[in-house]
């Protein structure tokens, strides 16, 4: 199937998708508390199915999961996907245990999962953690720092925790854990971030780790961070398309109606130009989000690259769709409760976490020379 193309059932399934989150997830997200977990939300997520889908299903439907689930209702598909980050390492590295005890909870919006990798002096660097992971007998450790910044924290059922089990040896000396919030010595305060859902800060003191709880194997951390960022993030473009197109509609729909300047502002060749634009800019996002998806689902080679191009390109794109679509709205857009002014707020983070614009850049030039290198050998 070529990247661009989706199948007639692909088609429909997006479609179901928007009426559910308007019909279903939107009432469930407009009673949840910001700063706060919405567990009725989750508890639906799962009823539907959707959550169950984020291990069963590739990256390209994980795609069109968010986009949909974004363009009705935000909130259901940060729930959806911080469910999915978290998890995810359990589903692909965990042990037969692990999975066990963990996977059918956050299918059903039973339990929070959260992905706990960002340090405050290691945010976009990511390989340079700093939790300590420190050894306390045979295949045993007491991990001893602190997470910050991290989705779903402090109020998440267990965390995939990302800590330093060598010393001095950068992203070869880190280990994944599964670490369950009842831990002792495991504590969590909350952040006042711009976000609807929790952001905290994780502090470690000297909680205990055993080698039933390594995800994957000791020392080989990063790769689970980094396969697990691979996939989400063409989907984080997803969920930025999702806003960016619903930005959009709404705009073409105030265009269409709002009289200014003695006719239609859809009339004004400078409105007119700079909605064609918006549509413009969002579908080359779209599909360089559904190539990536593609190209992870077919087992590409450059597939880091192609992530980090469909991220960068997506987050940015939102965030010029959505303020052209505020300043073509005017005053009105700015108003608490207006569908802009929601996703405003909601669009500038993408831009940040899963690794920011920046990382993204350098992530696809050390690409683009490492090809170069390969192929004049």
């Amino acid at each position: 199937m070529p990247a661009f193309s989706l199948d007639p059932a692909q088609t429909a399934w997006c479609a179901e998708l928007r009426t559910l989150a308007a019909d279903r997830l939107r009432p469930l997200a407009d009673k949840g508390e910001p700063g706060r977990v919405n567990r009725p939300l989750l508890a639906e997520l799962g009823q539907l199915g959707l959550l169950r889908r984020l291990f069963t299903s590739g990256a390209l439907d994980l795609c069109l999961m968010r986009e949909s689930l974004a363009y009705a209702c935000t909130e259901a598909e940060t729930a959806l996907a911080l469910q999915g980050l978290g998890a995810y390492p359990v589903h692909a590295h965990g042990t037969p245990a692990q999975r066990e005890r963990w996977l059918p909870p956050v299918s059903e919006g039973r339990a929070v999962a959260a992905f706990a990798l960002s340090e405050p002096g290691a945010g976009s660097d990511a390989a340079a953690l700093d939790l300590r992971a420190e050894p306390d007998g045979p295949a045993r450790w007491r991990l001893t720092g602190e997470k910050r910044w991290i989705s779903n924290a402090p109020e998440a059922d267990f965390h995939t925790v990302f800590a330093r089990t060598t010393p001095g040896a950068g992203a070869r000396g880190v280990t994944a854990f599964l670490v369950p919030a009842d831990r002792p010595g495991l504590t969590g305060t909350a952040l006042d971030m711009l976000s609807p859902h929790p952001i905290g800060a994780l502090d470690f003191d000297a909680v205990p780790v055993t080698a039933a709880d390594v995800l994957g194997e000791p020392d080989r951390g990063f790769r689970v961070a980094m396969g697990t960022l691979n996939l989400f993030r063409p989907s984080v473009g997803a969920f930025a398309v999702g806003m960016a197109q619903a930005a959009l509609d709404a705009t073409l729909a105030h265009t269409s109606r709002r009289e200014a300047f003695g006719g239609k502002l859809k009339d004004l060749q400078t409105v007119a130009h700079q909605v064609a634009e918006l549509a413009l800019r969002t579908d080359a996002a779209r599909l360089m989000v559904y190539a990536a998806a593609t190209a992870y689902d077919e087992g590409a080679l450059d597939v880091p690259k192609r992530a980090a191009m469909a991220k960068l390109l997506a987050t940015e794109t939102a965030q010029y769709v959505v303020d052209t679509a505020v300043q073509l709205h005017g005053a009105r857009a700015l108003q608490r409760g207006h569908l802009l002014e929601h996703l405003y707020r909601e669009v500038r983070a993408p831009r940040i976490y899963e690794g920011a614009s920046e990382v993204q850049r350098g992530i696809i030039a050390k690409e683009l020379y490492a090809n170069l290198e390969e192929a004049s050998r």
